[in-house]
């Protein structure tokens, strides 16, 4: 833009757009609506189960029950979507929990289904909170050394996705960052007559640590090692763009950049590169922090919150996975 043609003061002056909250909402650049906003669950066994998670205050691991009726929150909120993480009863070294029929996130899903229909419901298709060793894939000892096998892995991730469709999901997100499981998750999810499933990917997820909070509410902190061998390394950029890419090569139909505020560089990345439906996962502790902050008086919860969601819609955001989705819809209406 050449911005000779603006003018110059007092001609212009910027403050005019300003003077008033109708005139600012209606040349606002960015907008935030609860259309946006998916909220993520995290659903156990039992009956009348609300297990608090300590570092993720407001959160709680829900049995079935307590999850439809927590659900009726968002739903009254005007929230469209949800996305399930399951926590199984019992874990095992093949991950059983997660592709069986009767697992927990299955059932989470018809009875969600059940009643609201309407509600947009995603799982999360990984394996990590249903493994003894807590990676995403299978285990594997070999020479001394232990690894985390890829393509094994692949089989157990698409059984999961099919097991998901088969129980009425909307959409399915691996989050394992395995390569090739977009494409074997499609092709199994073709296979099985669900052609017209979508694919939300997350593509560029990096082995962060902003992910403390979540290991306690999904239970699923790795027994040994870590994830850096399959998680993206947070010093890299140009490879969230390669990953990204060959996500969508395999199948994907949106994809995701997780976390979202460190990381809003590579959200403005891939969004301007690729144009798909992008979303952006405001982790666990971009959540607690706010929290955390908020009860000691240092900050405006409902301010900090609204304004960090705006900047990962202004960096290129569809979609954000929010904790605070219920809220937050609720503080857009009484805007």
């Amino acid at each position: 833009m050449d911005v000779s043609v603006l003018g110059q003061f007092p001609t212009r002056r910027m403050r005019r757009l300003r003077s008033s909250p109708v005139l600012r909402r209606m040349v606002a650049e960015t907008i935030l609506l609860p259309d946006h906003l998916i909220w993520p669950l995290f659903v156990r066994p039992g009956r009348k189960e609300r297990r608090p998670v300590a570092s993720m205050p407001g959160v709680c691991q829900l049995s079935v029950d307590e999850a439809v009726r927590e659900t009726a929150r968002a739903v009254e909120a005007g929230v469209p979507a949800v996305l399930l993480f399951g926590i199984p009863e019992r874990k095992d070294e093949k991950a059983s929990g997660a592709w069986s029929r009767n697992g927990i996130v299955q059932q989470a899903i018809r009875a969600l289904k059940r009643e609201y229909p309407n509600l947009w419901v995603i799982t999360d298709v990984c394996l990590c909170e249903y493994m003894s060793h807590g990676h995403c894939g299978v285990v594997e000892h070999r020479r001394n050394t232990t690894r985390i096998a890829n393509d094994p892995t692949l089989a157990l991730l698409a059984r999961t996705a099919v097991s998901h469709a088969e129980a009425g999901a909307d959409m399915v997100a691996p989050s394992d960052m395995m390569d090739g499981r977009v494409a074997a998750i499609r092709a199994a999810l073709d296979r099985a007559g669900f052609e017209d499933l979508p694919i939300l990917s997350y593509a560029a997820k990096y082995a962060s640590a902003f992910y403390g909070p979540f290991r306690e509410a999904a239970e699923s902190a790795p027994r040994f090692g870590d994830r850096r061998s399959y998680q993206m390394d947070p010093a890299n950029a140009r490879e969230a763009i390669r990953e990204v890419a060959l996500d969508i090569a395999e199948g994907a139909d949106l994809v995701m950049v997780k976390p979202a505020l460190a990381y809003l560089d590579i959200l403005h990345q891939v969004k301007t590169t690729f144009g798909l439906p992008t979303a952006a996962y405001a982790v666990s502790a971009e959540y607690s922090m706010i929290k955390a902050a908020a009860a000691q008086g240092w900050i405006d919860e409902r301010a900090v919150t609204l304004e960090a969601l705006l900047a990962m819609r202004r960096a290129g955001a569809d979609l954000i996975i929010t904790y605070a989705a219920p809220d937050v819809a609720r503080w857009l209406h009484q805007r």
